[in-house]
């Protein structure tokens, strides 16, 4: 009875269940598994919630970057294995047919149904639904079943790798190789019969192959671009002549900051030959950090040497300085039981010597033990950190100022001081328990603050809060939003640039990348990748008035946010000083001994192809002047003047806007200039000067605007200023340069600014040759 039973309930098993006949038979392959692994070593930020996706490959094939599988075309697999580890593996079931566009690609001259060619590649789920969407920024990709090229002349190229291909019927064909021009789907390949369903085929080596494997594996395979640069078992001389080789081929920024590679090596060689010769890590850490230190980059950086920062900067006199700009030094705080502190020094007493040198000179020798700076206010900056840091238990010799004008001469002796070091960042420390975006609205105005602290912490989190903020803030019809990124060091730079998106009605251009083209042995933009504003669905943006904080702990990523909020006087830009200047993405270089050496090897540019960030920064539209007032306030002046600006809801000046600036004209020496600046506006004026001549320049403001003005010299086409003043002398009016040395003939660029957000006016420009 029991073995009747079982056979009965067999029978109706199979009639009620699908069986392998009912699929026709030769349909290939039916489900892929296999192995992916990686050095990438951005994949955790890039890629936090990985899976594997099977999509058509139309677009690539017919170069078409606006071309978006559609979502049932697409197919989600597992991953079966921790991806975070490589390598790890994955399982995709292939569907019974494709649903993507197909492609006659037999070049038989005959018009037929063709072929869909699809590509299994890994992505991450940053927007929206899981399916790749337009924001994915999915092509070319980091791993992917066949390497895709990006560079400029073999753009979207398929390189090597398999492809999964799908015919409707066996009448169809698909290259059997590359042809003459070696460049595959073009009209010189030669071509194969494919039987109906799925195959899966290897472009590696000529002629392809085919595979029809029901069950088939596939190796997913790194971008070339995404490869680690490994020197790790090399040598110490070798290592460090691989990577000099390789910096003087795809460091971004050569040119722009006058870079002599081989000089760099006669440099340090010698010293990496010297560690290797007494198997000197320590000394070969030295040398690498000392190399990144000589370039002003602040994307660059070599390992860190603790040793040497415990021996000569951990002492300190317990008091964090700050330059205002009238060129004077105060003190702006006080460690608590720390030397300043027992040593007659009060809060905002100035500092007029140090070790008797005037504080400016002091300051301006200075080496940071905080790494390479890309423009002059981040290193300043820093340097007035690390001015009175010496070796534990150094007198230090001072000459302050009292409030009430008296002076002080003392001698006070350094001790451990981590507090000062610590006080005297910017913004402060964070707690490290901050969500990457956090939003409240402040009681007194109801302005709605979103502070973005991150854009290198969980990506589809960040997204998530940041519409969310949004939403209420568009549900609650606040008044304005005030973006605080004053803190944010950088992450992601496709965040950076498309979470503006949602302040924006039209895909307007951003900007663009120059990449390292091995085609061409040299950098080169592609027009086709230019950044473009990808916008969110109408009812997920904001119109409202915007002001962004920014200060120059503001970088990278961060910086491409603040610019692209500045584009077309979006929101006002709030600042004390720019942003950090680094202009650009970086990637690291493994070195022996487990060292790293960062560098940037691509570099940000405007929509016209001019570099916008690198070395100099996003300038505030709304500028907040340094002084005693503002360093020494309890309040968060920034915020204020964000308020009061959105308060008043001014429009932000043209030539302040997105980094413009108006053109004086020329002028020529002997013969003052009047002109007229608004509040936070900049003018250029043109100047030719000859080898030989001592010139001042000296700009005078009416009024309100006697204190308020800064004079910069820059050269034609390059945005870093090669000097800046912000005072003639300290506390006196008016600014610029007395007694300038002019090395050679040359076209300067003087540019008057209007640092106050809220005084313009008139002032007069002079030229002249110095007694």
């Amino acid at each position: 009875m029991l073995r009747r039973f079982a056979w009965m309930l067999a029978v109706l098993l199979l009639s009620a269940a699908p069986s392998i006949a009912q699929i026709p038979a030769g349909r290939g392959v039916e489900h892929l598994s296999g192995s992916a692994s990686y050095t990438f070593p951005y994949f955790r930020l890039f890629l936090p919630d990985p899976y594997v996706v099977l999509y058509d490959a139309y677009g690539i094939i017919a170069k078409d970057i606006d071309f978006m599988p559609a979502e049932d075309s697409q197919i989600i697999g597992a991953i079966t294995t921790d991806p975070f580890q490589s390598p790890f593996r994955f399982e995709l079931s292939m569907p019974y047919s494709g649903r993507g566009e197909a492609l006659d690609v037999d070049n038989d001259d005959v018009a037929d149904t063709g072929v869909q060619i699809y590509v299994v590649a890994v992505t991450s789920n940053t927007w929206d639904s899981p399916f790749l969407e337009r924001r994915d920024d999915y092509v070319t990709g980091i791993i992917n079943s066949a390497v895709i090229s990006s560079d400029i002349d073999s753009f979207l190229e398929f390189q090597r790798g398999t492809l999964m291909v799908y015919a409707e019927d066996g009448e169809q064909a698909f290259p059997s190789g590359r042809g003459v021009d070696g460049v595959l789907f073009t009209d010189d390949d030669p071509s194969m019969p494919v039987e109906a369903g799925w195959s899966m085929i290897d472009i590696t080596a000529e002629p392809f192959t085919i595979n029809r494997s029901t069950i088939a594996s596939m190796d997913l395979l790194e971008a070339e671009e995404a490869e680690l640069t490994d020197f790790s078992t090399l040598s110490y001389t070798d290592a460090f002549n691989a990577m000099i080789d390789h910096l003087s081929r795809e460091y971004a920024f050569t040119a722009y900051k006058h870079i002599d590679w081989e000089a760099k090596r006669a440099e340090f060689l010698p010293r990496v030959e010297e560690a290797q010769r007494n198997r000197s890590s320590l000394a070969f850490r030295r040398a690498l950090r000392d190399l990144a230190w000589s370039i002003p980059d602040g994307h660059v950086s070599g390992p860190s040497v603790p040793e040497d920062f415990q021996r000569d900067v951990s002492g300190g006199l317990g008091f964090v300085l700050r330059e205002l700009d009238d060129g004077s030094v105060i003190v702006s705080y006080l460690s608590p039981g720390g030397a300043a502190q027992t040593g007659r020094i009060a809060v905002g007493d100035r500092i007029l010597s140090i070790d008797g040198e005037p504080i400016g000179q002091a300051v301006s020798e200075v080496v940071p033990y905080t790494g390479s700076f890309s423009t002059p206010h981040t290193l300043r900056l820093e340097q007035l950190r690390f001015v009175h840091r010496r070796p534990i238990g150094t007198p230090v010799k001072l000459t302050i100022q009292h409030a009430d004008g008296t002076e002080l001469t003392t001698s006070l002796t350094t001790m451990l001081d981590s507090d000062s070091f610590l006080a005297a960042a910017l913004n402060g420390p964070l707690s490290g328990t901050e969500l990457p975006v956090e939003f409240r609205v402040d009681s007194s105005t109801g302005y709605g603050i979103i502070s973005i602290y991150s854009f290198s912490d969980d990506l589809p989190l960040t997204v998530a809060l940041w519409e969310r903020a949004l939403s209420q803030a568009r549900y609650s019809e606040l008044p304005g939003l005030i973006i605080d990124i004053r803190r944010n060091g950088g992450g992601s730079g496709f965040l950076g640039d498309q979470l503006p998106a949602y302040f924006f009605d039209e895909p307007i251009v951003i900007g663009n990348t120059a990449e390292y083209s091995e085609s061409r042995q040299d950098f080169a933009i592609n027009p086709l990748l230019e950044d473009r504003f990808i916008l969110p669905p109408e009812d997920r943006r904001y119109d409202g008035p915007v002001a962004v904080l920014i200060s120059p702990d503001c970088a990278s990523a961060c910086e491409s946010f603040a610019w692209a909020m500045s584009l077309e006087g979006r929101a006002a830009i709030v600042g004390h000083y720019p942003t950090a200047g680094l202009g650009g993405s970086v990637v690291p270089i493994s070195m022996p001994d487990g060292a790293t050496f960062n560098y940037t090897h691509s570099r940000a540019v405007d929509a016209e192809g001019n570099i916008n960030i690198e070395g100099i920064g996003v300038r505030p539209t709304v500028r907040v002047p340094v002084t005693a007032e503002s360093v020494l306030s309890s309040r968060d002046v920034l915020l204020e003047a964000a308020i009061s600006y959105l308060a008043g809801n001014r429009p932000i000046p043209a030539d302040a806007a997105a980094g413009g600036v108006a053109s004086g004209g020329e002028i020529e020496i002997g013969q003052p200039v009047t002109g007229e600046v608004s509040p936070g506006g900049r003018i250029q004026y043109q100047l030719i000067a000859r080898a030989g001549q001592k010139l001042d320049i000296v700009v005078l403001g009416d009024g309100a605007l006697a204190r308020g003005l800064a004079v910069r010299l820059l050269l034609p086409g390059d945005s870093r200023p090669l000097d800046e003043s912000y005072a003639l002398s300290p506390g006196e009016p008016g600014a610029g340069f007395l007694g300038l040395a002019i090395p050679s003939d040359l076209a300067l660029i003087i540019e008057v600014e209007a640092i106050s957000p809220a005084v313009g006016g008139t002032f007069t420009l002079t030229v002249r040759e110095s007694e």
